[in-house]
């Protein structure tokens, strides 16, 4: 640690264990430490604009709400780990036993959602410039890490494995962002982004939401997008899932698109998942649009996929599963090898302007993509 670190966290007010005393109002923006045996929950009720939750090294059981703007959760890499207490009422209660009233029904919310981290603002009024990072998620009965109703939310260097659907989660929200996290062997999607989940409505424009440099590996989709506009998905390494990248739209309007795909390793997404209400079994399928208009894919190396279902390919265009075309979608650019039962897959009849130049690839359906 350098001397300028040593003298800015010696001038800041810390609060450890308790959290007790009064803080002058006119302090800096504060570090509340919180090592193992205590509370992560208190400390973010704690919290203030500004301020900093910094979750040492442990296992931490309990799940955590953040409805406060501008406050930072961090942990100091995956030796940070949140896992659900154990499933007893009594460990349930005591997972929000300190901290405000709000506090302890905000935490009990969350984990009775089967959510580890939950970041809660309005659909009307978001809950602004709030970070999570550098820690792990795991085990919880749903979604790692899920977030709604936010704005400029950034996710980093957050691992979230193991989770029984989403690894990582946002839904009627904007210009998030998502960069060098690590989804793995969650039960549906490594990273789920939505409109909104339940409501059937129109895409939303996220104002410039961005997925970088990420893993997602080994879960049912690597990466959802779904009913959005206007975000960047840009050089995540996508392996090891039964479907890498899905964007997905419907009859709704404004329609799903006018997003960027680009710069992605998606690779050997083989994995067998049965079919849902929704979806036909998957396998096998690299980056998968659906529904959309105005997409871009582009540079993209795309390798690897091998399988039988209606979605298998390298890159595949599909009419949306209620029957809406994708229109105005430009493939371009990409590198895809070794996927079959094509490079590239155009199941989209008719006139919808969807166009492929300048991709390096060997087999199409129809021939001619390439």
């Amino acid at each position: 640690m350098t001397k300028r670190h040593i003298t800015y966290l010696a001038c800041t007010t810390v609060l450890v264990g308790t959290f007790t005393g009064a803080t002058p109002a006119s302090a800096a923006h504060r570090t509340l430490v919180v090592r193992p045996g205590e509370s992560i929950q208190k400390a973010v009720d704690a919290a203030a604009s500004g301020d900093t939750v910094l979750v040492r090294a442990g296992t931490y059981h309990e799940s955590v709400t953040v409805r406060t703007p501008g406050v930072t959760l961090r942990g100091v890499g995956r030796h940070t780990v949140l896992r659900p207490p154990a499933k007893t009422k009594a460990a349930q209660a005591g997972t929000a036993q300190s901290g405000t009233a709000a506090g302890k029904a905000a935490s009990v919310t969350c984990l009775a959602a089967g959510n580890g981290i939950c970041v809660v603002g309005g659909k009307n009024r978001a809950l602004r410039d709030v970070t999570v990072s550098d820690l792990r998620v795991t085990g919880f009965a749903k979604t790692g890490v899920w977030s709604m109703g936010t704005d400029r939310l950034t996710v980093a260097r957050v691992t979230a494995d193991g989770n029984g659907q989403w690894g990582i989660a946002q839904e009627h929200s904007t210009r998030g962002a998502f960069r060098d996290d690590t989804a793995r062997g969650n039960g549906d999607a490594g990273l789920f982004l939505a409109n909104s989940v339940k409501a059937e409505q129109g895409a939303q424009d996220t104002k410039g939401t961005v997925v970088e440099r990420s893993l997602l590996a080994g879960n049912r989709i690597g990466l959802t997008v779904r009913r959005l506009r206007n975000l960047d998905v840009t050089g995540n390494h996508v392996t090891g899932n039964c479907a890498g990248v899905f964007v997905v739209g419907d009859e709704n309007k404004p329609r799903a698109g006018a997003l960027t795909v680009a710069d992605n390793l998606v690779q050997r997404n083989n994995r067998y998942c049965p079919k849902t209400a929704r979806l036909p079994y998957l396998q096998g399928s690299g980056i998968v649009l659906t529904g959309t208009e105005k997409a871009l894919v582009t540079r993209n190396t795309v390798t690897g996929h091998s399988g039988k279902s209606p979605l298998s390919g390298g890159i595949v265009l599909f009419k949306s599963f209620v029957g809406a075309p994708g229109e105005r979608n430009r493939i371009t650019g990409n590198r895809l090898s070794a996927n079959s039962p094509a490079d590239l897959v155009n199941q989209e009849a008719g006139k919808s302007g969807n166009a492929f130049d300048r991709n390096s690839c060997r087999a199409s359906r129809p021939a001619g993509l390439c």
